[in-house]
């Protein structure tokens, strides 16, 4: 019996190493048939990923170019303002003068009058 017992492990350790052997093959057939197809994928994947980044990309242009027309534009609002601050201060500036030119002009004007009050008068006691 140990010869039959000795056959039966013989025979299940050749029959287990076939049975790995086919699996074996058959993998190694699964990826040789696989092999385009993954290969296709892979380029799917590149192709994918590239055009994300190039998506990504042209947000981050966008987002720089709307960045720089804000910035552009806060630049011409403060410089606006800027103007339009001296502006209003000249023109305070000019209303001042102009004021401090007719309270000189009516002091003058006045005192032409007072002089010719006067004059008269002495021209009279004369």
């Amino acid at each position: 019996m140990t010869n039959t017992r000795t056959n039966e492990v013989a025979d299940r350790r050749a029959a287990s190493a076939d049975a790995k052997a086919d699996l074996l093959n058959a993998y190694r057939a699964a990826q040789a048939a696989a092999g385009p197809a993954k290969l296709a994928r892979q380029a799917e994947r590149i192709a994918i990923a590239t055009a994300r980044e190039e998506r990504r990309f042209e947000r981050e242009r966008a987002k720089l170019a709307e960045q720089s027309r804000i910035e552009t534009e806060a630049v011409e609002r403060q410089a606006a303002a800027e103007a339009a601050a001296m502006a209003e201060a000249d023109a305070r500036e000019a209303a001042d003068k102009a004021r401090l030119a007719q309270v000189i002009e009516d002091e003058a004007a006045r005192k032409a009058e007072r002089d010719r009050r006067y004059a008269n008068r002495k021209a009279r006691q004369a």
